[in-house]
């Protein structure tokens, strides 16, 4: 998680929502990512999908059974569906995201009997560390809009 917190660095200090991710492989980081929707100019590029696909291309795999992926915060519903898309073996988070998290708390794509696949999830990990981060950025986003 620690390497997922230095993405989500990256993406405060490039004025993005302050989200990372990697995916390990064994011991191995094989994918990183951290928010970059506003510089790609792109709603897509979430920390999730961008670590789900250099984890694709370092591992030449389209599936990736035995990675794990870290993420800072909950994953929205694009990016639970590309990791159970993706069939990562486990989603490990920092803090849920309770206005747009579907691995849990609004719903549970990667637990949804429905689909061929469902991915373990742990949470809480490194939480308010995850937690302080996003809300250092919204509170500097507020002050900015309202000078």
């Amino acid at each position: 998680m620690r390497a997922a917190l230095v993405e989500a660095r990256k993406a405060y200090e490039e004025g993005e929502v302050p989200v990372g991710a990697v995916v390990v492989a064994g011991e191995r980081v094989v994918g990183r990512g951290h928010n970059q929707v506003e510089g790609l100019v792109d709603a897509t590029a979430h920390a999730e999908i961008l670590a789900i696909g250099a984890a694709s291309r370092s591992l030449n795999a389209a599936r990736l059974t035995d990675a794990e992926i870290y993420v800072t915060m909950e994953p929205c519903p694009m990016c639970a569906g590309a990791i159970v898309m993706g069939r990562l073996s486990r989603l490990t988070y920092g803090c849920p995201d309770p206005k747009s998290g579907y691995c849990g708390s609004l719903g549970n794509i990667v637990d949804d009997p429905a689909l061929n696949h469902s991915v373990p999830v742990r949470s809480g990990v490194l939480e308010e560390e995850c937690a302080l981060l996003l809300s250092r950025f919204f509170a500097e986003l507020r002050r900015r809009s309202t000078t």
